[in-house]
């Protein structure tokens, strides 16, 4: 019973049309669900991901009306996407530079090529080079060339004050490896992995100091990790065994998911592969209308009159 990655980062944004155009027309990713969260239907959840809506390459969002991100400890501090090679990063840099993203110079890190940028909120994002790894699925109607396109995730950064206690969960409740270190200005990283390892698949650990973050907009909400379908329960009764506080099982109609904080807070989900968004929409049409699970779609009037266009 294993991870097998990530499966999806949510984070928040306050301006959920200018979120929209940046994260398909910059950055070139698909919309592949707009839909609400279902914990809170006054608000949008988007999900961004390649072109067949492939676990492990979604970057969703609640759209909140959230004060700006407060940054600090004890917070998921950066996210990564993959890309394929030196060539990539050419075209990127020059893309960037276009539409005035802000963003640094590609440099080494970790052993490979890395570009960090931000989104218009602060959303701290980089570009990882995969070396062309693994299958990838482009999206036929991106911007962005096919050869240069987003992959799917790479590693997130976490940064807590008490890393040996994260690092416990990570490696004796979730089954991930330490693999090596680096080096950052901020101090030492430690990388974890699971599954197969590589890029998408991986958890850095940082040791942060100061004042405790507090989530808001250009800030990260949660970090799901990947499950086959028949671990579910497995993994399920795995937490619970292990005393583990968590949601219990929770079914999200798209995947379904298990949520708990690690010892330093931040919120953690184990989520499933399938059944996957093209439930309920088919594959060449997903997000292009408003989706709603079952058990929503009779409040659709009145869920739709309390979002704000798109």
């Amino acid at each position: 019973m294993q991870l097998t990655g990530l499966h999806h980062v949510t984070a928040i944004t306050a301006r959920a049309a200018d979120n929209l155009a940046f994260y398909t027309r910059v950055l070139g990713l698909r919309l592949v669900k707009k839909t609400v969260n279902q914990d809170d239907v006054s608000a949008y959840h988007l999900f961004y991901a390649d072109g067949r809506a492939s676990p492990g390459t979604d970057l969703t969002f609640f759209d909140w009306p959230a004060p700006a991100e407060r940054r600090g400890t004890d917070s998921i501090s950066r996210t990564a996407f993959r890309v394929a090679g030196a060539e990539a990063f050419d075209w990127w840099r020059e893309h960037f530079a276009r539409q005035g993203v802000t963003h640094h110079p590609a440099i080494e890190r970790d052993g490979r090529l890395t570009l960090d940028f931000e989104d218009g909120e602060g959303q701290r994002l980089s570009l990882v080079d995969d070396g062309g790894a693994g299958e990838a699925h482009p999206w036929d109607a991106s911007p962005v060339p096919a050869a240069h396109q987003i992959r799917g995730l790479g590693p997130i950064r976490l940064t807590v004050a008490q890393p040996e206690r994260t690092e416990a969960v990570l490696t004796q409740i979730l089954g991930f490896r330490r693999a090596r270190s680096f080096e950052l200005p901020e101090g030492e990283v430690t990388v974890f992995e699971t599954g197969a390892g590589g890029p998408a698949a991986e958890v850095q650990l940082l040791t942060g100091t100061g004042a405790q973050a507090r989530q808001g907009a250009g800030g990260v909400h949660h970090v799901a990790f990947r499950v086959p379908d028949a671990d579910y329960e497995a993994w399920a009764d795995r937490l619970k065994q292990r005393r583990v506080p968590s949601s219990g099982p929770v079914d999200r109609y798209y995947f379904r998911s298990l949520y708990f904080r690690e010892p330093n807070g931040i919120l953690f989900e184990i989520a499933t592969d399938g059944p996957g968004f093209a439930t309920d929409e088919p594959m060449d049409r997903l997000g292009e209308r408003l989706a709603l699970p079952p058990f929503l779609e009779p409040r659709r009037a009145e869920i739709e009159a309390g979002l704000k266009p798109l």
